[in-house]
């Protein structure tokens, strides 16, 4: 049971959580700038991907300053904070725990200094193969309790040779999902994993340059966006420029589910608006899944772009059902048991003269678990809808993802032990239609085999030990 702390969190509902990514990260090397504060508008940009701590570390060329607290990046951040991370250089992050409780002491960037300088580091993704590396740390050297804590440690470990150099070396024996920023006194780095299955970015500033996980935080900034960081490569960012290493070869597996949920809608992915794709989705939606009807309203807002693509394939016309209030969802006090029993009318309330007498197309992103659908089919049967049909542009998720997305366990997972007309029963729904992984792949224009589809097909790109992975796998050994 979460415990009421004041501050804005996740979930409105404890029992029916949304997927959540890992982490956003940013990096800035930019003489002349306001790192910190590009730095906090980049997280600002990035917020969606993680909501339960957030932190900058900066250096103006001798020590490294490290500021983060539990929070959205508007609470921990203030203008009389930013102004003592001065400096050419800064590294961000935003995070949502896959490994380690969420707790101060797991917040990001993780800061490791030695007698020869400091390393700080900020990951989005999460390793599999955490426990090995963990028992390579020197004796005494951390209680690391995150995955990111041990890859800090590791990388800071070996200071006779450049930080360039070691992780050269490490990064090839790192398994899992890993788009890492990272800092010492002078430099700025990035590097993704051999999958790329989490996004990472290269921006041009005027003054310098900037890596973040997603195309939208350079726009927020105003760097122009250069290349997306390849799979298994290794930049180095300091006055010379921009230096390419490749420490694995390439295998590209994006994560799909960047493109049904996680990743902003102003945000590109290999070279294709996500706003685009998820339309599209919706249009392969209709064709896959028609049915009669007056209305089609999305689940606000993450049914929106499909809902449109819906309804220009169908005919249907569009229109706005379900009103949201912005200001809840995001929230560690727990309802009152009258507020709870009214459930999910704290987020959405329907639109009664919208609804009433219509048969209405619902579409969303994504079922979990379902009890957020099945109190939206209930809420507008009690509005007067004549019947309620389901659309959802993603494939069921039936499967845990070990690479960085904190989704429920497999038998949590309302799919992972119901069939589709079982699930239809469950949320009361006159019909329920996923799209195809077929349908969902071509939307994105990237070939099958460039994709990580693991949650919808159970198939995982880097095969897993069950025994050595989970969000708290290095705190049960402890």
């Amino acid at each position: 049971m979460l415990k009421g702390d004041g501050r804005l969190g996740h979930d409105l509902d404890p029992h029916d959580r949304a997927p959540k990514d890992a982490c956003g990260v940013f990096g800035v090397w930019a003489p002349g700038e306001e790192v910190s504060k590009l730095t906090y508008y980049g997280l600002y940009a990035l917020q969606h991907r993680g909501q339960e701590s957030a932190g900058i570390a900066a250096s103006e060329g001798s020590r490294i300053l490290v500021y983060k607290d539990m929070g959205l990046v508007s609470q921990v951040f203030d203008e009389s904070v930013l102004g003592t991370l001065r400096g050419h250089l800064a590294i961000g992050h935003c995070r949502y725990s896959t490994t380690g409780s969420s707790v101060w002491e797991n917040a990001q960037p993780t800061l490791s200094s030695t007698e020869v300088g400091g390393l700080a580091l900020a990951h989005n993704g999460n390793l599999i193969n955490t426990p090995e590396l963990a028992q390579r740390l020197a004796p005494g050297s951390t209680r690391a309790t995150t995955d990111t804590e041990v890859l800090t440690t590791l990388l800071a470990q070996d200071r006779t040779r450049s930080i360039e150099d070691s992780a050269a070396e490490l990064l090839p024996q790192v398994k899992g999902a890993y788009s890492l920023v990272f800092m010492d006194e002078k430099t700025l780095y990035a590097a993704r994993d051999p999958q790329g299955i989490r996004p990472l970015v290269l921006g041009r500033l005027e003054r310098g340059w900037v890596v973040a996980s997603e195309t939208a935080a350079l726009d927020i900034v105003g760097a122009t966006f250069v290349r997306e960081i390849e799979p298994g490569e290794l930049l180095t960012i300091d006055e010379r420029g921009v230096r390419s290493r490749r420490f694995a070869l390439a295998e590209p597996k994006g994560c799909l589910f960047e493109y049904v949920y996680l990743a902003r809608p102003d945000t590109t992915i290999a070279g294709r608006g996500v706003q685009v794709t998820r339309v599209e989705v919706g249009r392969v939606l209709a064709r896959e899944h028609p049915v009669e009807a007056d209305l089609v309203i999305p689940t606000p807002e993450s049914g929106t772009p499909a809902a449109v693509g819906y309804a220009e394939e169908s005919g249907i016309p569009y229109g706005q059902g379900l009103v949201k209030n912005s200001y809840v969802g995001r929230t560690f006090i727990q309802p009152s048991q009258t507020i709870r029993q009214l459930g999910i009318r704290l987020k959405l309330n329907p639109l009664r003269e919208v609804v009433e007498g219509k048969r209405l197309v619902v579409v969303d992103d994504s079922i979990v678990r379902g009890n957020t659908q099945r109190a939206i089919v209930k809420m507008l049967r009690e509005a007067g809808a004549r019947e309620v049909h389901v659309r959802i542009s993603s494939p069921p998720v039936a499967w845990p993802c070990f690479y960085g997305i904190d989704f429920a366990t497999r038998a949590e997972l309302i799919a992972g032990s119901l069939t589709v007309e079982e699930i239809r029963a469950s949320l009361g729904a006159d019909s329920l239609g996923y799209i195809s992984l077929e349908g969902l792949t071509k939307a994105t224009t990237l070939p099958a085999d460039r994709l990580c589809r693991a949650c919808f097909t159970g198939e995982y790109p880097i095969p897993i030990d069950q025994d050595n992975v989970g969000k708290f796998v290095l705190e049960s050994k402890a």
